[in-house]
């Protein structure tokens, strides 16, 4: 992955990347993958787990306070509860 946009990295980058690494396999192959690999991060993160990809980052939750926010149209109140996202914070050889 040496030649990808360090800005952003999309599914496509990492296909073309995997493809050129492991020409043997199929595109479906690299896809469901990717996906299985996407999804185990998900998950792991969404039970509170932080994930450590050695070389490349790490996933983590992140949790957003709650706040208020005022309509600026019909200028109602209201509040949104503690939401959760996740963080991805790359290693320094990525930078």
């Amino acid at each position: 992955m040496n030649n990808i946009n360090k800005d952003s990295l999309t599914r496509s980058d990492i296909e073309r990347s995997l493809k050129k690494e492991f020409p043997e396999l199929t595109k479906s192959q690299i896809l469901l993958a990717i996906e299985t690999i996407i999804e185990s991060i998900s998950e792991s993160v969404a039970l509170d787990e932080r994930v450590e990809i050695r070389g490349f980052g790490t996933f983590s939750k992140k949790l957003i306070r709650p706040r208020k926010f005022i309509n600026p149209k019909s200028k109602n109140v209201s509040y949104i509860g503690e939401t959760a996202t996740m963080h991805f914070k790359p290693f320094k050889s990525l930078l």
